[in-house]
Order: structure tokens, then C-alpha cells, then sequence
């Protein structure tokens, strides 16, 4: 019962924020092009519910000749390729707004394991074994506020599977909560680390 009342929230809340922070999408929008050449909008396949293919929407916060399905981490040096804005946008999570367009859209949900890129194979077998590819991505969940890019895989797995299990409103309510303070915290958020402390240099 709860997924359905979870999808009619998702439905309710991502309408009424695409409206009230129209503003402020279109103030990000013209930044992005004041700062540097390209789209605004940067779209990228991504693994949804029961593995299926979506294309993600983000704000765009690095250069056009930045590769454009390879995970931050595997970046040699992810840093000179993100724009100014850019480094605004992803230190407080700003770029990830466009994706409420997607849960409008049913393809995401408000919270729920990060979608995987189609690539990232070993993030996508690890969250088989935890069942966490069975329901929608989120914009935000438990893995993302206990860690985000410091963990391992096989962690940020084990803390999707743990979000599956434990599904339900109040769960729900302290994910959405939790994101606020560690965006404003900057917790866990590793420029092209994962299983990476913060201040550690990437080998």
C-alpha cells in the first residue's frame, strides 16, 4: 500500500516544486550559460526501477568535451572539468533539481537508492543482492546521507538494500530531512571519490 501512496506524494510534491522553484531553475539556466558554452541541461542514461533504462536530467556543471558516461570517480582529474557555476551547483547539490521532472514523470521517486549509471556493473550486481533494484531511484536516500561519496560499493549497497527493507513514510521523512543538513554540512561529497575520506588525495 505505501509504494502507491508514495508515487501519489512524489506526483504531488514534484508538481508543486517545479512550480514554486521555477525562479530559481531559470536563474540556474541562465548562469549555465553565462558561464560557459553548451546546453543547460545535461541528459544521461541511468538504471531505474527492475533495471530498466531512463535518461536522467541535470543541470549541466561541466565542460561539453567532459566524457559523458564515465562515472566522476573515474575521472583523472574531474575538477578542471567542471565549470565555475558547475562547482556551485554540485557542492550544494543544486544541479540534481531537473530531476523533478522525472519523478513527475514516474521514471524517479523522491527517495530511493541513486540511480546507477547503465555502466557501473558492479554497483548495479552489489544492489541485486540487496534487492535495491527493484524499486525507483530517489533524488536523494539513505546511502546519501550516511556517507555518499565516501563509501565503498559494496556499503552503499548494503545501505540501499537496508533502505528497501525499511521502506516506509517515516523512513521516507528522515531521508528527505537528513538531506538538508548534510547539503548544507557538504557531508560525504568527494569530487571523483568513492570510498573516499574527505581531504584524502585520490591515487
Amino acid at each position: 500500500m505505501y509504494p502507491v501512496i508514495k508515487r501519489i506524494l512524489a506526483i504531488i510534491i514534484s508538481g508543486s516544486a517545479i512550480i514554486i522553484l521555477s525562479p530559481i531553475l531559470i536563474l540556474i539556466a541562465i548562469l549555465i550559460k553565462l558561464d560557459s558554452k553548451g546546453p543547460v541541461f545535461f541528459k544521461q542514461k541511468r538504471v531505474g526501477k527492475d533495471k530498466s533504462h531512463f535518461m536522467i536530467y541535470k543541470f549541466r556543471s561541466m565542460y561539453v568535451d567532459a566524457p559523458a558516461d564515465m562515472p566522476t570517480h573515474l575521472l583523472k582529474d574531474p575538477t578542471a572539468m567542471i565549470t565555475k557555476v558547475g562547482a556551485f551547483l554540485r557542492k550544494t547539490s543544486l544541479d540534481e533539481l531537473p530531476q523533478l521532472f522525472n519523478i513527475f514523470k514516474g521514471e524517479m521517486a523522491i527517495v530511493g537508492p541513486r540511480p546507477a549509471l547503465w555502466n557501473q556493473y558492479d554497483l548495479i550486481d552489489e544492489r541485486d543482492k540487496y534487492g535495491a533494484n527493484g524499486i525507483r531511484p530517489g533524488l536523494t536516500g539513505w546511502a546519501q546521507i550516511n556517507g555518499r561519496d565516501e563509501l565503498e560499493i559494496d556499503v552503499k549497497a548494503q545501505l540501499d538494500g537496508y533502505y528497501v527493507r525499511h521502506m516506509n513514510f517515516l523512513m521516507d521523512v528522515r531521508c528527505f530531512l537528513g538531506t538538508f543538513i548534510s547539503v548544507a554540512k557538504s557531508d560525504g561529497v568527494v569530487e571523483g571519490g568513492t570510498g573516499q575520506k574527505k581531504g584524502e588525495n585520490k591515487l
